[in-house]
């Protein structure tokens, strides 16, 4: 029988903390990749090339020049987005380049089709100019969908965000914006119920002013949590109005300066966290990042949310040490992954479904606050606070919650009723588990365990 980390050495810990690591080097190597396209019209004979290319093809093409949206209907763009990144802020290791940041993308498509049940083709980019990033999603968008922005550094993720939602017909998001901050306000909500502390009335600081930090911000405040009684602090120190180094250069930063920070706290994160019920870090990652001590300084009845990757700001068992009573990370290996794997993958298959525009902030909360009831339906606890991905049901549901939202929005090509809605996307969700089980099954997919052999 394993042990579980209180039972473990400081050295087993560790070492089980990096054993995925070394696992992905031989496991990657060995499949050559994670994702692959593969037919999924049938083939009863070389006949039905004449259907699926010339001649027959031509008909959909006729009718796709007479009514653009008829697309939809013809082609793959109904179930497909484009994860896009320029490798400059991937994961916890910066700036690697494009081809450094393909295991991600393909992770994130694997995701996206196990989970959620979409097609995705993950697309590195071999430039770092905003305006020729935007250009290359503006040209390809006609392919997909949607498109989701990855691993791209901030402050440029933001302009190129914002122009691409404003240019493209697809709805265009930044995982590491709304995706992120999505599932750390499900988080909060719950974490917050657990310890008795009402949302409106809680301490909170972010630790970390990136894309990601700056959403869950933003998110946060739209869901309950109050903008004086927030604290954000980056590298530099407290965010608050004698931060004018940011004014010019990061305007998110400047915007939060002058509506956060209630309190005119100043100096550095150890300030910061001074009475806090919870702290929510995005940052660099650890250990070591939050100081064991910090945590005592934190209100009665802690919350912490320590979300870098690959290694967290702090180690849960120091954490918990040092008094927290809901602790979560961004990994899959520890109690409470707040990551956004629980959120892109049900929230695209909502937005496809209903052929949404764009994806608002009201769609995200709406996605929150489902993962935060589900969990709550089941029971949560000082270890589960939101549900995890071996729950097919949730990400049915939060498919359910996002497509009506978007069509409340006026923001959706389709309207459906909420059981056409649940029905395609457990079906949607659903055969994509069980394809990969029959993969699985028939040898087309060799155990992972012979890659040992």
């Amino acid at each position: 029988m394993s042990k579980s980390y209180e039972e473990m050495t400081e050295e087993e810990r560790i070492a089980k903390a990096a054993q995925p690591g070394k696992d992905a080097m031989v496991l990657h190597k060995y499949y050559g990749g994670k994702v692959e396209v593969v037919p999924k019209a049938c083939v009863r004979s070389f006949d039905d090339f004449a259907i699926w290319y010339s001649p027959g093809v031509a008909e959909p093409c006729k009718a796709i020049a007479k009514d653009v949206e008829a697309v939809y209907d013809y082609t793959w763009k109904w179930n497909t987005v484009a994860v896009v990144s320029d490798g400059t802020r991937v994961l916890g290791l910066g700036d690697i380049g494009p081809e450094a940041a393909m295991p991600v993308m393909e992770g994130k498509a694997m995701l996206f089709k196990y989970l959620g049940g979409v097609d995705c083709v993950p697309i590195c980019l071999d430039t770092k100019d905003p305006e020729k990033i935007i250009e290359t999603v503006r040209l390809i968008a006609p392919s997909f969908g949607g498109i989701n922005l990855e691993d791209i550094s901030n402050p440029k993720c933001f302009d190129i965000l914002d122009e691409l939602r404003r240019d493209c017909k697809i709805p265009v998001w930044h995982d590491d914006q709304q995706g992120t901050a999505t599932v750390e306000v499900a988080g909060a909500i719950n974490a917050m119920k657990l310890v008795g502390k009402k949302l409106e009335e809680a301490q909170i600081t972010v630790v970390g002013a990136g894309a990601a930090s700056i959403a869950i911000a933003r998110l946060l405040l739209a869901t309950g949590f109050k903008p004086q009684n927030m604290c954000v602090v980056d590298s530099k120190g407290i965010l608050n109005l004698e931060r004018t180094d940011v004014q010019e250069q990061f305007k998110q930063k400047w915007e939060l300066c002058q509506k956060t920070n209630g309190a005119g706290k100043t100096g550095g994160l150890k300030e910061a966290m001074v009475g806090s019920d919870i702290v929510i870090a995005a940052s660099k990652p650890g250990p070591g990042t939050i100081p064991k001590e910090y945590i005592k300084l934190m209100a009665d009845d802690p919350v912490v949310f320590a979300t870098a990757n690959p290694v967290p700001e702090i180690w849960p068992w120091e954490a918990k040490e040092a008094g927290v009573k809901v602790f979560a990370t961004g990994r899959s290996d520890f109690p409470n992954q707040v990551n956004n794997s629980m959120g892109f993958p049900a929230i695209f298959r909502g937005v496809l479904d209903v052929r949404a525009k764009t994806i608002t902030d009201e769609m995200c909360i709406a996605a929150a606050r489902e993962l935060a009831r589900c969990a709550e339906e089941k029971g949560i606890s000082e270890d589960y606070i939101i549900p995890t991905m071996s729950e097919t049901d949730v990400f049915i549901s939060e498919a359910v919650a996002v497509a009506e939202k978007a069509m409340s929005q006026g923001v959706a090509r389709l309207k459906l009723s909420r059981q056409e809605l649940h029905d395609r996307a457990e079906y949607m969700i659903k055969r994509s588990r069980g394809l990969t089980a029959k993969m699985m099954d028939d040898g087309y997919i060799i155990d992972a365990q012979k890659a040992y052999e």
